[in-house]
């Protein structure tokens, strides 16, 4: 970087200017830091309410399973009372046909008594007859104990099929209220379950939408500290072949042997007018290009030596140097035209940045001048971006 001359006010704007750029980075830093934090947090919140969420379904899936297994045993005892109605209903039929039957008999055997008193004279016959029927009676007698037994069997058998029934019955009646309470408890399941969906999705949008900040944030400062690369293609392209510039930095190089004598710090006269040509042409780049403009901040002229000599009398020797070289540009009317004057500063760098090719310094490369520029904000937005790329 170029700087003006060590003076107490200059070295107090620097020092300010520094500050404020420390601290907009800091606050920057600070501002991606809570983003990243806020991220994490909903990240770890939704993977809790996904959890709980499978707890609740597998919950419900139980109780279903359960539902099933109750209504399938409903069905099955109403399977089996129904068929014990029906065996019911046929042994009262059984019951009532044998009844009409003795009916019948008795009937018959009051007839034959009303026959035998009326003919006195066929008694020996309706004796005969009498004891036959005896004898059938004996034997209806003897079907009718067996019936009656058979009666009382059934009876018994239907007392006992009726209080099975009504145990049946009374389980019937449990097992449906179970299952309505089974149907309660799911149906409130199922409404949290929908009440817990509801606050996912929602907290699922909001992580969205502040992944799609970040993300256009991120986006818009990737563009701020692109900017660099930007001015040197825009200047690249302006010069062309005219004027070789550093590809990286797009700064302009001039040998110190062609500006000045040796251990001088004036310019040659004859030198002037090619640093005047290259000047106006890149500085003009500069200065009118609009996509270049808006972002330009300074214009820095640097001077640098070899390691020939002392640190402090190479400092003096690039710092005269430049301020020799910013005296002369400031004079052109090309510098009056677009008020360069506010943009210019000077700084001397001794032999800090040789240059060195294979670890050897290059001694007649090192002895140089250096114009460059700097952006708004350049040092800030180079942070910001390594921060960017950390994360």
């Amino acid at each position: 970087m170029f700087h003006h001359d060590k003076s107490d006010s200059d070295s107090n704007f620097w020092i300010s200017y520094a500050d404020l750029m420390a601290g907009l980075l800091f606050v920057f830093i600070l501002l991606i830091g809570a983003i990243v934090s806020k991220s994490s947090i909903l990240k770890s919140v939704l993977h809790d309410k996904e959890d709980s969420l499978e707890k609740s379904l597998a919950l419900v899936e139980e109780q279903e399973n359960d539902m099933l297994e109750k209504d399938t045993l409903v069905a099955r005892l109403m399977a089996d009372l129904k068929k014990d109605k029906k065996r019911i209903t046929e042994q009262e039929k059984a019951l009532e046909a044998k009844n009409a039957s003795i009916a019948k008999s008795n009937l018959l055997l009051s007839e034959k008594e009303r026959l035998i008193k009326l003919k006195l004279s066929e008694i020996s016959e309706l004796n005969k007859k009498l004891l036959l029927s005896k004898t059938k009676v004996d034997v209806l007698n003897t079907k009718i104990v067996m019936v009656q037994a058979m009666l009382d069997k059934n009876t018994t058998t239907l007392k006992k099929t009726k209080k099975t029934l009504e145990e049946y019955h009374d389980k019937v009646l449990v097992l449906s209220s179970a299952l309505t309470d089974a149907k309660d408890a799911v149906k409130i399941k199922d409404e949290k379950l929908l009440n817990v969906l509801a606050l996912m999705a929602e907290q699922k949008t909001k992580y969205d939408d502040l992944l799609a900040n970040l993300q256009r944030q991120k986006a818009k400062i990737k563009t701020l500290t692109g900017i660099k690369l930007q001015v040197v293609a825009s200047l690249k392209e302006a010069l062309g072949s005219k004027i070789n510039i550093d590809k990286k930095t797009g700064s302009l190089k001039l040998a110190s042997n062609i500006l000045f004598s040796v251990g001088q710090a004036t310019l040659k006269d004859e030198a002037k007018e090619e640093l005047k040509k290259a000047f106006e042409e890149y500085i003009g780049t500069l200065v009118t290009d609009e996509n270049i403009k808006p972002h330009l901040d300074k214009i820095i002229i640097e001077g640098h030596t070899d390691s020939d000599g002392g640190y402090i009398y190479n400092l003096k020797l690039s710092q005269d140097r430049a301020l020799a070289v910013m005296e002369y540009l400031l004079t052109l009317e090309f510098s009056k035209k677009y008020n360069i004057k506010p943009l210019v500063i000077a700084s001397g760098r001794s032999y800090l940045d040789a240059i060195k090719k294979n670890g050897v310094e290059d001694k007649e490369a090192s002895r140089r001048i250096e114009i460059k520029f700097r952006l708004k904000n350049e040092d800030a937005m180079h942070e910001i971006e390594k921060v960017l790329d950390a994360q």
